[in-house]
């Protein structure tokens, strides 16, 4: 195979982002870890609106809460569910520093949700999932998307 061919063959024309980018089969991994991130950041920032917003929606004792009260925990998800939706876009530009901050945010998620278990335990338990299939997404083909 000549360069030039192994060169059109691993490489696109052009991208959506305006510039050559691998694309390997596993591409697709990226977006969907791109999509997932703003849907679980949507999410999160929701649940962290309703803790927020009405006091009884859900309902824990005082011994089921680890580290904040319910206002704390609103707090939490709502600062890191915008994060983490900010964070999933620039996941769709390929630059490394955007998958460091992804995987960052979204383990720091999957943490935060642990503290919540015993409020919403299937919903957590639901984003915890999420998050790890998100970090493994992109740790293991976040090379297929990156940017030369």
């Amino acid at each position: 195979m000549t360069e030039q061919a192994r060169r059109t063959a691993e490489y696109s024309d052009y991208s959506w982002h305006g510039g050559p980018t691998r694309n390997g089969p596993w591409a697709g991994w990226i977006g969907f870890a791109g999509i997932m991130m703003i849907v679980i950041g949507i999410f999160g920032f929701i649940e962290g609106l309703v803790a927020l917003v009405q006091d009884d929606f859900y309902v824990a004792g005082p011994s089921q809460i680890l580290l904040f009260d319910l206002t704390g925990w609103g707090w939490t998800h709502l600062v890191l569910g915008a994060l983490i939706a900010v964070a999933g876009a620039a996941l769709w530009t390929g630059a490394v520093w955007a998958r460091i901050v992804a995987v960052l945010f979204v383990v720091v998620n999957a943490i935060a949700q642990i503290g919540f278990l015993s409020v919403q335990p299937v919903w957590s338990t639901i984003m915890i999932g999420l998050c790890v299939v998100v970090v493994w997404a992109i740790v293991v083909h976040g090379s297929e998307i990156e940017r030369p």
